[in-house]
């Protein structure tokens, strides 16, 4: 998956898959996750960069891309976004830049899709 909308579109079809399934479990972890990002006491953005931070840690491309749209939408500055991706690869180390590599390219490719939309 290459594409922003390659991902937008695989993700929401199969979220509504695993939610179709009535699965209790499903529905209250997925309604946990939403919630867990919304404003408190650290914003809504800090919260997204939070998420995109350990997700890199973690190693889950579909997370990162995830975070990286959520934090897109919420503002966060390129500047910002290497200063995440500093402490992310701080945090876990050398295995982390080939993440950092595709989270670059993905940033680029929604500039790009703003720029171009």
């Amino acid at each position: 998956m290459n594409s922003v909308e390659e991902f937008r579109t695989y993700r929401a079809k199969m979220n509504k898959i695993i939610l179709d399934s009535d699965n209790l479990f499903f529905k209250r972890f997925y309604n946990l996750d939403t919630r867990c990002y919304e404003d408190g006491a650290l914003s809504s953005q800090t919260k997204e960069m939070l998420g995109l931070a350990t997700s890199m840690v973690l190693r889950c491309d579909d997370c990162i891309k995830y975070h990286l749209e959520k934090c897109f939408e919420q503002g966060v500055t390129r500047e910002q976004l290497f200063e995440i991706f500093s402490v992310a690869n701080l945090v876990g180390g050398s295995i982390v830049i080939p993440h950092t590599r595709r989270a670059v390219e993905y940033w680029d490719l929604l500039e790009e899709q703003k720029n171009n939309g």
